[in-house]
């Protein structure tokens, strides 16, 4: 069965070559299991990556871009579809409402915003779909090591570990979906 998974990552290109080859594996894997990839529209960084690599081995890429970033022209325009939007608030809703799941690549600001929105909406019981973080070479052990002091103190509590999975390899990110959906494969 077929599944449309969101991914989130960077759109800087100065990141390091290891996070690059991690996206075209993803990307690639994405294809071969016959799965859709839904991103945030662009061409570069990681993003353009991941799209390109999922394109070149077959799979459908559903890019999601505000029009202030088309007109810097960083948009795909070689995407299966690409919706523009007028808002990043609107094209993070149409990415959320698109995906069945959510992989998250390294990233800065943005992604980091995106992951933990996901997040919220998973603790407030909006969505129980499956959020798998991509760990390449510990890029978010600070991030995971953030997860278990909130845990530690109690500002959130230990029930929220099945919330999130962080992995690190891409066949672990597999692993953790297909756990997510016994039925599928």
């Amino acid at each position: 069965m077929s599944r449309a998974i969101c991914v989130f990552c960077s759109s800087s290109n100065r990141v390091d070559p290891a996070y690059f080859a991690a996206a075209r594996d993803l990307g690639a894997a994405l294809a071969r299991r016959g799965d859709t990839l839904v991103w945030g529209g662009g061409k570069v960084g990681l993003m353009g990556e991941v799209a390109r690599a999922c394109q070149a081995h077959g799979g459908g890429v559903i890019g999601v871009i505000p029009e202030s970033m088309q007109d810097v022209e960083i948009a795909y325009h070689d995407a299966d579809e690409l919706i523009v939007t007028q808002t990043m608030r609107e094209r993070k809703q149409i990415m959320d409402e698109r995906a069945d799941a959510f992989v998250v690549l390294p990233g800065g600001f943005g992604t980091l915003e995106e992951l933990a929105e996901i997040l919220v909406l998973k603790v407030l019981k909006y969505t129980d779909r499956p959020l798998v973080i991509l760990n390449i070479d510990g890029f978010y052990d600070p991030l995971h090591e953030l997860f278990e002091h909130f845990i530690e103190h109690r500002c959130a509590g230990p029930e929220y570990r099945e919330m999130y999975s962080f992995v690190d390899s891409i066949d672990a990110v597999f692993e953790a979906l297909d756990q997510a959906w016994p039925s599928v494969r």
